[in-house]
């Protein structure tokens, strides 16, 4: 049966993971071991559960308890859930709660790139992407259009940040993803060993269009997106199969990389 806490002391030891306001903390909270994240609303805490993430605790808005988390309280199982008022966990998380429940959970080990790679067609790529909300747009355009997995390089901000895993709406537990060993531009040599196309999204004058029936063709295909602002590196688009961009009208010379992203899987993914 789960234990419910009424919170009559924010100090706990036991709250320290939603007081914490540092990702980095978080990352390294069972150092050496895996670390935790926090998932925040009903939805999201729901998908982490079904992709199999271990629930260290739960804090929830009281009146929740019996109302729009009560499934969430009956999958919880024996781990503490911390209990107050709107008020109290304003104070404690230094945010309201808009949808009154937050879940730490247990990181799982990295996943090998190589295995995500070996019955995928169409991957994302992301190089250096640093943008939290950007990252969590990208999971979600990609599990809803059809693409098989992501793979990030280290200098990406981490899915599991909180913002991420918020915009992505929990997407982040639905679509396999990976950190590769490799920098850019040598993590290329990486996708091509495994059978990949990979087609670098950049404005550039050798472009093709996304519509290109080749690219389109092509049974693996790897999508490289860049941060934004600078995009990706020269080395990158110069080692890629393909060049590839989005025609636009109205003087529009790009788009966030987010919304390029779901306008590159819809045309090129899986859907």
């Amino acid at each position: 049966m789960p234990e419910i806490i009424n919170i009559t002391d924010l100090s706990l030891d036991a709250l320290a993971p939603y007081r914490i306001t540092s990702e980095v903390q978080l990352l390294r909270y069972f150092e050496p071991d895996e670390g935790i994240f926090i998932a925040e609303s009903p939805k999201v805490i729901r998908r982490a559960l079904d992709a199999g993430f271990e629930p260290l605790s739960l804090l929830i808005n009281e009146k929740y308890i019996t109302g729009q988390a009560a499934d969430i309280v009956a999958r919880a199982g024996e781990v503490p859930i911390y209990a107050a008022d709107e008020d109290t966990l304003c104070t404690l998380t230094g945010f309201k709660l808009t949808q009154g429940v937050l879940c730490a959970m247990r990181r799982k080990p990295p996943a090998d790139p190589a295995m995500l790679l070996q019955n995928a067609a169409r991957v994302a790529v992301l190089e250096d992407i640093m943008n939290q909300t950007n990252v969590g747009a990208i999971f979600r355009s990609a599990a809803a259009l059809g693409i098989d997995a992501i793979l990030l390089t280290k200098a990406c901000s981490d899915p599991l940040y909180r913002r991420s895993v918020r915009v992505s709406m929990g997407t982040v537990f639905q679509v396999p993803w990976g950190y590769m060993n490799e920098p850019a531009p040598d993590y290329l040599n990486f996708l091509h060993s495994h059978g990949f196309k990979t087609a670098a999204m950049a404005l550039r004058h050798d472009t093709v269009s996304i519509r290109d029936s080749k690219v389109k063709s092509e049974p693996r295909l790897a999508i490289i997106l860049g941060t934004e602002g600078e995009g990706l590196k020269e080395q990158t688009i110069n080692g890629s199969d393909y060049t590839i961009k989005i025609p636009m009208s109205h003087g529009v010379d790009s788009l966030n990389v987010a919304a390029a992203s779901a306008v590159a899987f819809w045309e090129l993914g899986d859907n």
